[in-house]
């Protein structure tokens, strides 16, 4: 059940991510759109997953918001190698294909590998004390 849940989880912030994306390169279509873009969506999705794993995933209730606050900076840390592999893999995509949503299937390939490393990283590093 726990794989049902977390690749939904991934699929919402996956969705959260591109929709931002999405939105930037709407609203802004100066240098560096794809850098910008991928820097918005990251963020979103890095709130929007954090939300769903810590309540429904690993089950965390922080005892204040100082231990939130520590529990968000540590699994940011942790995204941070699982962010390298989805932001390359969509620039990949989008130097080498050269089609306007080639960006996109890079980032949904890198969100996908990232995702898989990111839950067994915040599972040992992050998560660690048992579920109440």
């Amino acid at each position: 059940m726990i794989a049902i849940k977390y690749t939904l989880f991934a699929v919402i912030a996956t969705a959260v991510n591109l929709i931002f994306q999405f939105f930037s390169f709407y609203l802004y279509t100066g240098a560096g759109t794809l850098y910008i873009g991928m820097f918005v969506g990251t963020g979103a999705g890095l709130v929007t997953k954090y939300v769903l794993d810590k309540k429904y995933i690993f089950y965390h209730q922080p005892e204040s918001k100082a231990q939130d606050l520590k529990k968000f900076i540590a699994y940011t840390f942790t995204g941070v190698f699982t962010t390298v592999i989805f932001w390359g893999t969509e620039l990949a995509f989008d130097y080498y294909i050269q089609h306007p949503s080639a960006k996109y299937v890079g980032a949904v390939l890198g969100l996908s590998v990232g995702y898989i490393s990111k839950y067994l990283l915040d599972k040992n590093y992050v998560f660690t004390e048992p579920v109440r």
